[in-house]
């Protein structure tokens, strides 16, 4: 199977990358295209893949076609690429907020996975959630899971409504966790720490928890009862953030994620969305 990877940003980079060091493919199968030839310097010094400065070089031999480019450069990708594609192709987009429809419109083909990615693909911890247009079958959909995995772990979902509110949760969730995460070491500085001992403080702290939360079945509520006791300083910050409405105020944060998502599914072609 012969993988191409269309831009060389930093999620192209990343699924390139993690792919080539998996041995999921052959050497030699994995092609990487990007436009700049400050890009095409720096990808062939990794060594890593078959880097392509020309489309017409590279696309007609991809069984594959990752396309990792900003939305708002959508349209006039694909109307490059359209007489270079065959059917046969499997094109699997992490364009944010271009439709599947849109993407066999622009192509003139039928075999189209979208996916979501998030920032921790970066360091091999992603979260991405798939769907695919009814002409992919069974065993193209393995392939392409294979292929996201390398990133971390994905999640193949029925429909690209759950694509925008898988939106909502984990292609924006980071910001929010770190937006958590800077109100945490701003509190931190207030009481006197200093910035690098704030920084290690929260980070350790938020790596602690996610991992004692992904080594059982127990509920964040579960484990809050667990770090919690009657009258104690624990108990005294989840009663405020109680009082304050936080765990509302998160939701429909998730929530507004989740409605600009579907309002940029519907513009047209996706040149007015935005990464995640």
């Amino acid at each position: 199977m012969n993988v191409l990877v269309i831009g060389g940003g930093n999620m192209g980079m990343t699924y390139a990358e993690a792919i080539a060091k998996s041995n999921f493919l052959t050497s030699g199968s994995l092609m990487i295209f990007d436009k700049s030839e400050e890009k095409q310097a720096e990808l062939r010094a990794s060594n890593l893949f078959v880097v392509h400065a020309q489309l017409n070089t590279c696309l007609p031999a991809a069984d594959v076609v990752l396309i990792a480019v900003k939305p708002i450069h959508a349209s006039g990708l694909m109307a490059e690429m359209k007489p270079m594609v065959s059917a046969g192709q499997l094109f699997v987009s992490i364009m944010a907020g271009v439709t599947i429809d849109t993407i066999k419109q622009g192509l003139g083909i039928g075999k189209v996975v979208r996916a979501m990615p998030n920032l921790p693909a970066l360091v091999g911890l992603g979260m991405t959630s798939f769907t695919a247009s009814e002409q992919v079958s069974r065993l193209e959909l393995a392939a392409v899971e294979r292929l996201l995995d390398t990133t971390g772990r994905s999640i193949n979902l029925s429909s690209e409504s759950e694509i925008d509110a898988s939106t909502g949760i984990s292609g924006s969730g980071p910001a929010y966790i770190f937006y958590f995460m800077q109100a945490l070491m701003d509190a931190a500085l207030k009481m006197g720490f200093h910035e690098e001992n704030a920084r290690l403080l929260v980070g350790q702290t938020f790596a602690g928890a996610v991992e004692l939360f992904n080594s059982s079945d127990l509920s964040p509520e579960a484990w809050m009862a667990k770090v919690a006791s009657k009258g104690g300083t624990t108990r005294a910050a989840l009663d405020s953030m109680d009082d304050n409405n936080v765990n509302a105020l998160i939701q429909e944060a998730a929530y507004a994620a989740f409605r600009r998502a579907e309002e940029l599914g519907k513009q047209t072609g996706g040149k007015e969305a935005v990464h995640a």
